[in-house]
C-alpha cells in the first residue's frame, strides 16, 4: 500500500511538471503563430492584429484571476487542475479549428482569424487556473518545506525550458513566412499541446490530491490590500512587468521575421532565426532564475529590482539607437542545423534583457506583499489579474510598430522598466504601517 502511494505521488509530480511547463507552451505559441496571421491576406502585415492573439491569451487573466482563486479553494486543487486542462484541450483545439475554415471574411479580415482568438481566450483561461493550482499543489504534494520548494523550483525550470522551445520548435516548422504560409503548418505544435492536455487529464483523474485546507472564516478584514500605497504601486508593477517580459521578445519575433525593407533584412529562413534568437531570450531568463535563486538570500528585492532595471534601460536605449546594419553573429537552428547567423546587434541587446527580467516579478512580489500580513492572500489574487498587462503593452508597442519603426515601438517597455526603477527605489516604501495587519 505504502509502495502505491507512493508510486502515485511521483506520477503526480510528474504531471505536474508536465503542466508547469504547458503553461509556458500555450502563452509562448501566441507571438510564432502571430506571425502567420501578420501574413494572412486581410491583415497584411499588421503587427497589432499579429499580436492579438497575445493580447486575448492575457486578457483571460483579469477576468479568471480571482474566480480561480475562489475555485482552488471550493473544488480543491485536483478538481481545479482537472477543469483548467479540460478547458485548455478546448482552448488548443479551437485554434487547430482555426485552421481548418475556409477562405471567408468579416470586415476584410479571414473569419478564421476570429476564431482562433476565441481559441487563444479559452487557453488564457486554461494558464491562468494552472497558474493558481501548480505552485501550492506542487508544495502539498512535496509535503510543504524545503521539499515542497525545491518541486517548484525544479517546476519553473521546466516552465522557462518550454518558454525557451516553443518559439524555436515553431519557427523551425515554419521556415519562411509568406501569404501561403497556413496556421496548419504548425499543427505538429498543436497536436503535442491536445496530446499533453489529455494525458495529464487522464493521469491525474486517478490520483488522489489532497485538498488546501479551509480558510478561517473568522478572519476579519477591517481594510483591503488596496489601503497600502506600496502595494497599489505594486500592482502597477506588475502589470508593467508582464507586458515588457512578453513585449520585448515577442516584437523582437516580429523584427526580425519582418522580410521587408522594415524588418531586420534577414533573407532566408527569417522565421526560423526570429524563433531561436526569442527563445534565446527566454533561455537567458531561466539562466536569471538559477543565478537568482542562489543570491536572493544575500541580497534585498529592493536592490536586486534597482540594478536590473537599470540595467534594462541601458541595453534598451543602446538597442533603439543601434542601426540594424550594425550586426553581430549568434548561434542559431535555421531549420536545417545550427550555424552562426548575422543578426542586428539591437536584436542580441534586447535577448540579453532576458537576464533582468528573469527576477522582476519575484521582486515586486516580494517589495508589494511585504508588511501586508493576512491581506497578502487577497493581495495574490488581484496580482494574478495585473498578468493582463502582458497582453495590452505588447499590443500598444505594436500599434506604434506598426505607425514607426520597431526600434521605436521599444519606447514602450523603456517606461515600463523606468518605472519599475521608480518602484524599487521610492514607490515600494510602506508608508501605511499604522494598518493593523495582525
Amino acid at each position: 500500500m505504502a509502495q502505491q502511494k507512493s508510486n502515485g505521488k511521483i506520477i503526480a509530480i510528474i504531471t505536474m511538471m508536465f503542466l508547469y511547463a504547458m503553461i509556458a507552451f500555450v502563452t509562448n505559441l501566441a507571438a510564432p503563430i502571430g506571425n502567420v496571421w501578420k501574413a494572412q491576406p486581410g491583415i497584411d502585415g499588421s503587427n497589432a492584429l499579429g499580436m492579438m492573439g497575445n493580447m486575448m491569451n492575457f486578457l483571460a487573466y483579469l477576468f479568471m484571476g480571482i474566480p480561480a482563486g475562489k475555485m482552488l479553494l471550493k473544488r480543491g486543487y485536483k478538481n481545479t487542475a482537472l477543469i483548467a486542462i479540460a478547458v485548455g484541450f478546448i482552448g488548443v483545439g479551437v485554434q487547430f479549428l482555426s485552421g481548418k475554415l475556409g477562405d471567408g471574411t468579416i470586415a476584410g479580415v479571414p473569419a478564421a482569424f476570429f476564431v482562433y482568438l476565441l481559441g487563444a481566450f479559452i487557453s488564457g483561461l486554461c494558464v491562468c487556473m494552472l497558474n493558481t493550482v501548480v505552485n501550492p499543489m506542487l508544495n502539498t504534494i512535496g509535503g510543504g518545506g524545503n521539499k515542497g520548494n525545491q518541486l517548484n523550483m525544479i517546476g519553473g525550470t521546466l516552465n522557462s525550458t518550454a518558454g525557451t522551445l516553443t518559439p524555436m520548435f515553431v519557427g523551425a516548422l515554419i521556415g519562411e513566412i509568406s501569404k501561403d504560409t497556413k496556421l496548419a503548418d504548425v499543427n505538429p505544435v498543436l497536436f503535442v499541446a491536445l496530446a499533453v492536455f489529455a494525458a495529464a487529464f487522464i493521469v491525474l483523474l486517478f490520483i488522489p490530491i489532497a485538498n488546501p485546507d479551509n480558510v478561517d472564516s473568522n478572519v476579519k478584514f477591517e481594510h483591503s490590500p488596496w489601503s497600502f500605497r506600496h502595494f497599489v504601486l505594486g500592482t502597477i508593477a506588475i502589470f508593467i512587468y508582464v507586458g515588457v517580459e512578453v513585449g520585448l521578445p515577442g516584437t523582437l519575433n516580429f523584427f526580425l521575421s519582418d522580410a521587408s525593407a522594415k524588418g531586420a533584412g534577414l533573407v532566408a529562413n527569417a522565421a526560423a532565426i526570429a524563433g531561436f534568437v526569442a527563445g534565446t531570450y527566454w533561455f537567458l531568463m531561466l539562466c536569471g532564475r538559477i543565478v537568482g535563486s542562489f543570491i536572493s538570500g544575500k541580497v534585498s528585492s529592493k536592490a536586486m529590482l534597482t540594478v536590473v532595471s537599470a540595467v534594462a534601460i541601458c541595453l534598451i536605449l543602446a538597442a533603439m539607437f543601434t542601426p540594424k546594419t550594425v550586426t553581430t553573429n549568434m548561434p542559431v537552428f535555421t531549420g536545417k542545423g545550427f550555424d552562426m547567423v548575422s543578426v542586428p546587434l539591437s536584436a542580441l541587446l534586447i535577448v540579453l534583457c532576458g537576464l533582468c527580467t528573469s527576477v522582476m516579478w519575484t521582486g515586486i512580489f516580494n517589495l508589494a506583499v511585504e508588511g501586508l500580513g493576512k491581506y497578502t492572500a487577497l493581495a495574490s489574487g488581484i496580482f494574478m489579474m495585473m498578468v493582463v498587462g502582458g497582453g495590452v503593452l505588447p499590443l500598444i508597442q505594436n500599434f506604434i510598430a506598426d505607425k514607426a519603426t520597431y526600434m521605436i515601438s521599444y519606447i514602450v517597455p523603456l517606461i515600463g522598466v523606468a518605472y519599475l526603477l521608480f518602484y524599487a527605489l521610492i514607490g515600494s516604501k510602506n508608508v501605511n504601517k499604522d494598518i493593523p495587519v495582525d
